[in-house]
């Protein structure tokens, strides 16, 4: 039987506000929306979630708002059983909101108001590193401030803590900041603003992951959307991860679902590319339902799915 892995998640929590129409309205335009779902949210939390439900101990690093969805944030994680020691409110602050609006093919367009997550600090992380050093992987993101994310690399490189970083949302970033991470994971868009070259083809992901390797990375993953997933590494080159296809409803969410699922199952022990080919499954399945942290897989029905797809 696989160990039961140890995560924290030092990011971001939001609250989604997500909107369905049929289309996306133009500039000036005010259209009608035919549904809204108002739900947990932010990468962090996002992630922190998939990977709690998977069966993980999950330990969140982060800030919250001294409003409405400060307390109840807290509230939730502690429902689903990931740790809160170090999720602290923040007076004076807002929570982090994300208003999302999805289409009728499961397009979304997502606006984030950072709020507390920009005081997320680096000497919060040195705060809570009693706890980070009892944990087997640490993910990140970009919600939360970058010298916040630099020495969160830094530290658990010198503690030989595996880190997986996801650069969302894209944004100008000084590589040689995070040549310390284990495993860089963006996806198609955001490995674009990044290196500043265009992904509209698996042949390009591959330059651009070639461009990033030279950079200093070890291990890069750019995920394709319905393209799968392009794993790149230094010792053992490059494998594109097919996708499995679903009839996506909101693929809002999707990206945490990879990462957080992805954690998992690294961290139980499982070799990286069969690691990928689980989070591919558990991320695709995560579209087929509305909204974020709702729509993810517990570890019983993810096991389901994956007998009945890869016997």
């Amino acid at each position: 039987m696989a160990k039961k892995p140890r995560i924290a998640v030092v990011g971001s929590c939001n609250v989604d506000l997500t909107a369905f129409t049929d289309q996306f309205p133009r500039p000036g335009e005010t259209i009608f929306g035919k549904q809204f779902d108002l739900g947990f949210g932010g990468k962090g939390a996002n992630q922190a979630v998939a990977a709690a439900l998977l069966g993980a101990e999950v330990h969140m690093v982060a800030r919250v708002g001294s409003d409405l969805f400060g307390p109840a944030t807290i509230k939730n994680f502690k429902t689903l059983g990931i740790g809160t020691t170090h999720v602290k409110v923040v007076k004076g602050a807002s929570s982090g909101v994300a208003p999302i609006f999805v289409d009728s093919s499961g397009q979304n367009r997502i606006v984030v108001v950072k709020g507390a997550n920009d005081k997320l600090l680096p000497k919060d992380v040195t705060a809570a590193a009693p706890l980070l050093r009892r944990c087997g992987a640490i993910v990140l993101q970009f919600e939360i401030p970058l010298e916040t994310v630099y020495h969160t690399l830094r530290w658990a490189r010198k503690e030989g803590i595996r880190t997986i970083l996801n650069p969302a949302p894209g944004m100008a970033v000084d590589l040689k900041e995070v040549r310390d991470v284990d495993y860089f994971v963006p996806n198609e868009s955001e490995a674009e603003t990044i290196t500043g070259r265009p992904i509209q083809s698996v042949d390009q992901a591959k330059d651009c992951a070639t461009y990033l390797l030279q950079k200093g990375l070890r291990r890069v993953i750019i995920t394709l959307g319905d393209k799968g997933s392009l794993f790149a590494s230094i010792q053992t080159g490059m494998q594109v991860i097919p996708p499995f296809p679903v009839p996506a409803k909101d693929t809002t969410g999707a990206g945490d679902a990879f990462i957080g699922s992805f954690a998992v199952f690294l961290s139980e022990g499982l070799p990286e590319t069969e690691a990928l080919r689980r989070a591919s499954l558990y991320a695709a399945l995560s579209t087929m339902g509305i909204g974020t942290q709702k729509s993810f897989y517990t570890r019983a029905r993810f096991n389901k799915e994956w007998r009945a797809r890869t016997l």
